[in-house]
């Protein structure tokens, strides 16, 4: 043999290196390499659920949002429902302000009318009185002058001289 090779001893190190790669990949390789395909896999798993959580807070908050929107649409309506109902009510109660106004006029003209008329009245009593106490006195005094006698009387004096 040239060289001092021994092709049987070559033959059992490549037996021996063939059994020792065949027992470290199934003692180390497979076991190593399905570790590393499970962690990828759990962490594939949990990446996914955070984007499904994602899109589910994401859905939540387009609903929410949609609720807040459609709470302030009714707040709006309700807002200019109350304005609606406070304008509705001012004006009752201005037409009722207005009606009472009128019937405190219609009364108040009444009243002005019935006082009217009462010193109308009245005024014609004290005229008629003073006519019949004026003629009473030219009457009984036929030598002054009646148109004098008549202005004295009117002007509420008695004794007036002539002038």
């Amino acid at each position: 043999m040239p060289l001092n090779i021994d092709w049987q001893q070559i033959l059992l190190h490549w037996m021996n290196l063939a059994i020792l790669i065949g027992g470290l990949y199934f003692l180390l390789y497979k076991p190593v390499k399905q570790f590393m395909g499970r962690r990828e896999e759990h962490y594939r798993d949990l990446d996914q659920q955070a984007q499904e959580k994602l899109q589910q807070a994401e859905q939540l908050r387009a609903e929410y949002q949609a609720k807040l929107d459609q709470a302030e649409e009714e707040i709006r309506q309700a807002r200019a429902q109350a304005q609606q109902s406070a304008q509705a009510s001012a004006d009752a109660q201005l037409a009722q302000a207005e009606e009472q106004a009128q019937q405190i006029i219609v009364q108040a003209r009444a009243e002005a009318e019935n006082s009217r008329e009462r010193i109308r009245r009245e005024s014609q009593r004290e005229l008629r009185e003073l006519a019949s106490a004026a003629a009473r006195k030219l009457a009984f005094q036929p030598e002054a002058d009646p148109f004098d006698q008549f202005l004295d009387l009117a002007e509420g004096g008695e004794g007036h001289e002539k002038r």
